[in-house]
Parts: structure tokens; C-alpha cells; sequence
């Protein structure tokens, strides 16, 4: 049997081939990604980049009833999207395996909140597993599938940011042979009407109390008596760090922390003088364990936000008069946009005073940060229009200030066409900017339905994101290079003195998908003045010298933008 260096989310789409899955979906979100970019990369696995996290799910319900092993994946909040078809689905139960991958992002290192998926288990009422390193990301995965198909339930496996994208040696192995058993009408179990709901409900209580038993005896909950004087409860990458702290401690590692072993649980306290429950975020499984009557430290002791580390548990628990050495003090690094950043050319044509604009999730929220400062929300994927739409109504007439939303081109597609549709409908005064780079280009460049290309590399249709917006009834759609900065911002100020809906369309594929750089521009210092307007771009290849503008060759795309702007013309 041979090991290979796998990530967490490499793991988990080697465990979901290996497990003989024959569909997989998602869409684009770290820490997550990675799951389906690498399962594309075996034979006999259909995989797609869905339009977003909902309709992957859907995807993925449809394919398990058709009798095939099938995978959605999702980062937290796109869990939250596809939350509607988890509860029903939990309902219906599976034909073939049914797996829910869903990443967490303790620390939030690309994410707009904290979140706690394993609470989705508990209300969806599906069991959950938590892998605590790459060699069981590909096990649970592999078991997932297995326990879905004999308790005829979908199974969600949690994992955190720290599990997807670290990387540990994993054993592999062959793929199973598992044929795709077909499709047969079953109205009662998988029409969810009131009458079929309910006793679906009472059924799935049944496979629960039935999951229970499993969660008790399942070899992936699993006490280590040691020392019986601290007895360490925890799931996830929270056992490696508190293996590491308390090395002779007991533990009692919950691989499957729902259904909830509560008699494992109690067992276990029995036997150690001092009872901890170690884990990220929420207090998932504290809270559980209080719920039997047994004292526990946990979360009054350790934080609630942030991702854990040995050094967060060393100084949370252990001895406070140990001497902890100190991290080290490293200067900031704040994000920018790239070099050549389209977004870059459409945010300075934006105007700074008298607009509300609604922002939305992608690259382009970096808009909000200085020196653009041209975003003033961020909430979720699509609430750009949303937003901004509500603004308008509650504002009306009496503020002058417009409203505008950006929103990006793979963000259209996932949420924002129903907020344009309502727009249209309602009758909003909204201009709606598309930041169009042709990629998803926050997430590493996926495709989607305006780049013409599927996940697995076929040719499809373009999708045009002005010709839906005409379809949704905006009769003002104006397209423009945000590389002509001047222009882009003369025809935006004049659509901006117009009543809307409208919507612009700002067109150029992202700078990092080009592969031949232009020439870098150069500053002829005799005609620089040093006024500063070029750093208004925010271009990390831009900065000043001797009172005078200075270009970085090695970070120049050779883009022109600052050329654009230059009052001086000292930028050729």
C-alpha cells in the first residue's frame, strides 16, 4: 500500500474516489476549494463547479437518488445557502450515498464570520464527522458514504481551515466498484408534502436512535487512558494541539461528534479526576456534555473566536506562571488589489462623495479598504443589490446620494440575478456595477457560466451576464474597460446623473490570467511633479521616491492605468 503527502482537501476527494463516488458538486469557497479541483483530476468521477452552494446540494440529492455516490462540498457560509435542501434532504434519506463536505474557517482568513457547522448536524438532524488530520479526512470521507447508505441518511463531514490546507502522509488505496443502481419512483419518501413529511420525520427519528447506537460503539470515538487526573474530551485539529499540550492526559477523541455518545461521554468522566472539552469556535460539544450534569471546563477558559493552536491551549490551561516565549513581532502585510487588477480602474472611477455603494463578497472587497475606500457593506454572496435596492426604498427621493452595488461576475451568477430581478420588478434607482474578470478569481480562478469552460475542462456556453440583465428588464446596460480609466469614469458619472435601474458592466479578465505581461511602465522623473495621483490607483507596483512616483518593475503589468491618470503625462 502505497502514502502520498496529501492536504486535508486532497484527502477528502481521495477518500470520496476511493469510496466509488460518482458525482460531486460545488462551488468555489476557501478553505474548500481544493476538494473539487482534485477530484476532477480522476477517471470515473463526474464533477462540476454548480452555480452555487443550494443547487450543488440539489445536485448531488438528485444524483443519490438516482442511486449514485455523490458529494456536495461548500465552505460555512455556503452551508447556509444550501441549509433549505440539507433539512428536506435529511428527510428524504439516499439511495446511493449521499456526503456533505463542509469547511469551516476558524480565525476567518477568508470568510465574513465564525461559524459553527456542526450545529447544522444537530438542527438538520444528520450525523456529523470530524477528521482530525489528511489520513482521516480520506477515512471519514470513505466511511461517510458507507454509513449514508446503511441508515439511509446524507452525512455531513466538518472541517476547519487548519484541516483542509495542512498536509500529513496518507495511506491509499483502490477504487471501490460501485455500480450506479438507478432510479426508482418513490413519491412517499422523496415528495415532501405535509402528509409524507411528517411521517419521513418520525422515520428519521428512528434512524437517529439507530446512529446513536452506532456513535457509541464506532471505533472512531475512541478513549486513550493515560493519566487519569486530566481527561481530555475534543474533535477535529483541536485533538492534535491538545495531544500536543497534554501528552500523558487521558482523551476521549470524538471523531463522530453527532449523534452525541452520551454514555461513551459519561464513561469517560468516571474515570478522570478533572474533566476539559477542547475545541474551536462553539462550545459544540461542551455544551453537550454539561447537558448530562457533568462539570466541565471549556469555554470559560478558552476563547470562542480565532482558530486554537498549542500555544492558545498551553496559555488557556496550563500553569499561567510558565514562562510562554513570545511570538514573534511581525510587521502588518495588508491585502491589495493586485497589480493590473481590473477592479483597481473601475474603483477610482467610482465617485468617493455623495453614493451609498453596497458591496459584495469577492476580490473587489478590497474596494473598501483605503485608498479606494468605495465599499461601505459586505454582508453575504449577492447582497450587494439587495442592499443598496433597501437603501433606495427607505431613502427615497429626499437623500441625493445614489445607490450603487458592485457586485462581481461569478457572485452574479450564484446570487445576485433574483436582487436584479427584484430591482427591475420594484422599481429600485439602483446602478448595479458587474466587476466582469472572467475567472473566480478569489478563490484561485474556477470557471463558471460566463467563462465558457466546466470544471472539467469541456467547452459550454458563455453565459453573458449584460444579456441577462437585459432578460431581467434593465433597459440602460453600458460595458466598459476599466483600463480606459478616464473614459470608464466619464461614461459611469453620466449614468450616475440618469434614474435607474442600471446596469455597468466593467470587462477585463483578471491581470493573474494573463500569462505575457506588457512592458512595466516608467516614470520620466523630469516631468514627474510628485502630486500623488497615480497612488490614488492603490497599486502595490506604485510607489514614490525622492518626491517623485516610482514604478516597481517586477510587480508592473504593464496595465497603463497610472499612465491614464497622470496629469503630468510623466508615466509612458
Amino acid at each position: 500500500m502505497s502514502k502520498k503527502l496529501l492536504s486535508g482537501d486532497e484527502a477528502i476527494a481521495r477518500g470520496a474516489w476511493e469510496a466509488g463516488c460518482h458525482v460531486a458538486a460545488a462551488y468555489p469557497g476557501t478553505p474548500s476549494t481544493e476538494i473539487l479541483e482534485a477530484l476532477a483530476g480522476y477517471s470515473d468521477v463526474y464533477c462540476e463547479w454548480s452555480t452555487n452552494e443550494k443547487v450543488a446540494l440539489e445536485v448531488a440529492l438528485g444524483a443519490s437518488a438516482s442511486g449514485a455516490r455523490a458529494l456536495a462540498a461548500m465552505k460555512h457560509v455556503g452551508l447556509n445557502v444550501a441549509a433549505d435542501p440539507l433539512f428536506s434532504g435529511a428527510y428524504i434519506g439516499v439511495n446511493g450515498g449521499l456526503v456533505v463536505i463542509v469547511a469551516d474557517d476558524p480565525g476567518l482568513h477568508s470568510s465574513q464570520n465564525e461559524q459553527d457547522s456542526r450545529f447544522y448536524g444537530l438542527a438538520a438532524k444528520v450525523p456529523v464527522l470530524c477528521p482530525s488530520d489528511s489520513q482521516e479526512a480520506k477515512e471519514l470521507t470513505k466511511l461517510a458514504f458507507d454509513i449514508s447508505e446503511q441508515f439511509d441518511i446524507l452525512v455531513m463531514v466538518r472541517i476547519t481551515t487548519r484541516i483542509a490546507h495542512s498536509s500529513t502522509a496518507v495511506e491509499l488505496a483502490e477504487r471501490a466498484r460501485r455500480s450506479v443502481k438507478g432510479y426508482e419512483k418513490q413519491a412517499s419518501k422523496t415528495v415532501m408534502l405535509p402528509a409524507f413529511a411528517r411521517v419521513r420525520h418520525i422515520d428519521l427519528e428512528r434512524r437517529l436512535d439507530r446512529l446513536l447506537e452506532y456513535s457509541e460503539s464506532t471505533p472512531w470515538n475512541r478513549i486513550e487512558n493515560r493519566n487519569p487526573e486530566l481527561g481530555i474530551i475534543c474533535d477535529g485539529v483541536a485533538f492534535q494541539y491538545a495531544r500536543e499540550v497534554f501528552p500523558d492526559a487521558s482523551f476521549l477523541r470524538l471523531g463522530m461528534v453527532h449523534p452525541f455518545p452520551k454514555d461513551l461521554v459519561r464513561k469517560f468522566a468516571e474515570g478522570v479526576k478533572e474533566l476539559v472539552v477542547i475545541e474551536e469556535v462553539d462550545p459544540f460539544i461542551e455544551l453537550q456534555t454539561r447537558a448530562l450534569g457533568l462539570e466541565v471546563a471549556g469555554k470559560d477558559r478558552l476563547p470562542r473566536w480565532g482558530e486554537l493552536s498549542p500555544r492558545v491551549v498551553r496559555t488557556a490551561l496550563q500553569d499561567s506562571t510558565e514562562e510562554i516565549e513570545p511570538e514573534p513581532d511581525l510587521p502588518n502585510r495588508p491585502p491589495a488589489l493586485c497589480p493590473g487588477c481590473p477592479h483597481t480602474g473601475m474603483f477610482y472611477a467610482l465617485p468617493k462623495q455623495d453614493v451609498i455603494i453596497a458591496g459584495d463578497i469577492g476580490c473587489y472587497t478590497l474596494g473598501a479598504l483605503p485608498p479606494h475606500s468605495a465599499m461601505d457593506t459586505c454582508i453575504d454572496m449577492g447582497a450587494s443589490i439587495t442592499f443598496a435596492h433597501g437603501c433606495d426604498k427607505a431613502l427615497g427621493d429626499d437623500d441625493k446620494r445614489k445607490r450603487i452595488a458592485v457586485i462581481g461576475d461569478s457572485t452574479f451568477f450564484h446570487s445576485g440575478i433574483t436582487g436584479l430581478i427584484n430591482a427591475v420588478y420594484n422599481k429600485s434607482n439602483v446602478i448595479v456595477v458587474i466587476a466582469d474578470n472572467s475567472t473566480t478569481g478569489m478563490t484561485g480562478h474556477q470557471e463558471h457560466p460566463g467563462t465558457g469552460k466546466t470544471l472539467m475542462g469541456e467547452e459550454t456556453a458563455a453565459i453573458d451576464p449584460g444579456a441577462i440583465a437585459r432578460a431581467c428588464g434593465i433597459e440602460k446596460v453600458v460595458v466598459v474597460d476599466p483600463y480606459q480609466v478616464m473614459e470608464t469614469r466619464s461614461k459611469v458619472r453620466q449614468l450616475l446623473k440618469e434614474p435607474g435601474p442600471a446596469v455597468i458592466i466593467s470587462r477585463r479578465p483578471c491581470a493573474l490570467l494573463v500569462r505575457v505581461k506588457e512592458k512595466p511602465m516608467k516614470v520620466d522623473v523630469e516631468k514627474c511633479t510628485g502630486c500623488k495621483v497615480c497612488l490614488g490607483l492603490g497599486c502595490p507596483a506604485i510607489t514614490m521616491e525622492q518626491d517623485k512616483a516610482r514604478i516597481l518593475e517586477t510587480l508592473c503589468v504593464g496595465c497603463g492605468m497610472c499612465a491614464c491618470i497622470c496629469p503630468k503625462e510623466a508615466i509612458q
